[in-house]
């Protein structure tokens, strides 16, 4: 099954999925316990496969890729340079299977990508005049380095007993309910970020520098202006308040770190063989990235709706966007 026979591709080659987004049973009123378990615990539902993907490379990588808390006491160049190198690895691992499978190999062709066109290639715009390169350089200068600056900090405050520490042994609930919580976390934390950044100098000096990406790639996902970077995973300072564990603050700054690239893949699915396929993309962004003035979250928790900025795909919901944007344009004085 291809993109021929599922969703519709327009004039310009733009494809859509056949449905509209919708939010998880879990915020849906009256409560309907059976859908909202099976959202939690089923395939492609909360857990799994990709939360549970992620958790099981953050668990490898405080197991067997991380200094032992004795010698996190000290900030000492070789065991933070060991965090730096390692994070890079992962992230060129990570971003670099996405983008060979889709974008090297174009093992699907177009099926299922949302934009016609492939990445842009001498186009001025981007740095080296590449899309690609502009967004692994963002990535590596910018990206990689935050991130392992703030996962250094809390691990070595975490360490020398600066900020409150749980054992997982002791308290294995406890640590497991806040590893299933990081993710919700971090939708409404990205929203609040997000938002600040569309203030229109922040938008104009930050945050455009990620909107170059119209059609987006997974390196895109991290290819951001520095200040977006200490912005966006910042969210991990939660852990400087709240009890947790070492896998805590790698689970949560490893999300933040991949999930973009799977979101920014430019594919609604990849497809396995045949028939068979995995929902990977995030329509409900790449509407973001479309459209620039809505959904300002994901998909996971519905606080778009809640705010009025909500896009779920339909001509309806073009409908009304569109009409905020002629209100918006008469209040300015624009006609």
């Amino acid at each position: 099954m291809t993109t021929t026979d599922i969703g519709t591709r327009d004039r310009r080659g733009d494809w859509r999925p056949p449905n509209n987004i919708k939010s998880p049973p879990l915020f849906e009123w009256p409560i309907r316990p059976i859908p909202t378990l099976k959202w939690f615990f089923g395939w492609q539902g909360y857990i799994f496969p990709w939360n549970a993907l992620y958790l099981a490379i953050a668990t490898v990588t405080w197991l067997w890729l991380t200094p032992d808390i004795e010698t996190m006491r000290n900030l000492e160049v070789g065991w933070i340079a060991v965090i730096l190198l390692r994070n890079m690895g992962l992230i060129f691992l990570v971003c670099g299977a996405w983008h060979l499978r889709l974008y090297v190999q174009r093992a699907q062709g177009t099926d299922y990508k949302y934009n016609g066109k492939w990445l842009a290639r001498d186009n001025p715009i981007f740095l080296f005049r590449n899309q690609v390169l502009d967004n692994m350089f963002w990535t590596v200068v910018g990206a990689v380095p935050i991130w392992s600056a703030y996962e250094v900090l809390s691990l070595w405050a975490m360490a020398n007993g600066y900020i409150p520490y749980v054992d997982f042994a002791a308290h294995p609930v406890y640590c497991i309910i806040l590893l299933l919580l990081i993710p919700l976390f971090r939708e409404v934390h990205f929203y609040l970020v997000h938002r600040l950044i569309h203030w229109p100098p922040l938008y104009r000096t930050v945050h455009a520098l990620h909107h170059k990406n119209a059609n987006p790639g997974p390196w895109s996902g991290m290819a951001m202006h520095p200040v977006e970077h200490a912005l966006y995973f910042s969210g991990v300072l939660i852990h400087w308040i709240i009890p947790s564990h070492p896998i805590h603050v790698i689970f949560h700054l490893q999300h933040l770190a991949f999930t973009p690239s799977q979101g920014h893949s430019g594919f609604e699915r990849v497809i396995i063989k045949g028939n068979a396929a995995v929902r990977t993309g995030d329509y409900f962004h790449y509407l973001h990235h479309k459209y620039f003035e809505c959904n300002y979250g994901n998909d996971l928790m519905p606080i778009d709706a809640w705010f009025g900025t909500y896009h779920d795909g339909s001509d309806e919901a073009q409908a009304r966007m569109n009409e905020r944007f002629m209100k918006r344009s008469k209040q300015s004085g624009g006609g």
